[in-house]
């Protein structure tokens, strides 16, 4: 039996997924020029984030349909992370903000729930993230 079209198909999908996406914010921030300052830091972080991720959600299968899906899976919760990091760093808008790190809360949680589901170790928790802001001052 093939485990791998399973596991590429998923990874295809997530790709063309995320592809979408990309060019779908692209297209509703193109303003004709080109991002600065804070927007661009932020744009840099999301790709390498996005980047990351799409990376390490690419896994051999193990012949164990669960253990392939978590461990495609920390990987995509880890890049919702970073890339709520990002919004932490650089964004403004104090309701996304909050989101975002609700967002960070509920994907570490998932991490964990992910590895104890398939019998591996949780990481110590860490306090949430203190970001410095693009300002200079720090957002915990």
């Amino acid at each position: 039996m093939d485990h791998a079209k399973p596991v590429i198909r998923v990874v295809q999908f997530a790709a063309v997924f995320v592809a979408g996406a990309c060019a779908a914010f692209a297209a509703c921030s193109d303003h004709g020029a080109e991002p600065l300052g804070d927007e661009a830091a932020y744009l840099a972080l999301n790709d390498a984030a996005m980047a990351n991720m799409m990376t390490d959600m690419t896994v051999s299968p193990t012949g164990d349909i669960d253990r392939d899906f978590v461990h495609m899976m920390i990987p995509h919760h880890q890049g919702a992370i970073d890339m709520a990091v990002g919004v932490l760093r650089y964004g403004h808008n104090e309701q996304v903000r909050r989101l975002a790190q609700e967002i960070i809360v509920t994907q570490q949680q998932e991490i964990a729930a992910l590895r104890l589901a398939v019998g591996e170790p949780v990481p110590v928790p860490s306090a949430s993230p203190s970001v410095a802001r693009s300002d200079g001052s720090r957002h915990t």
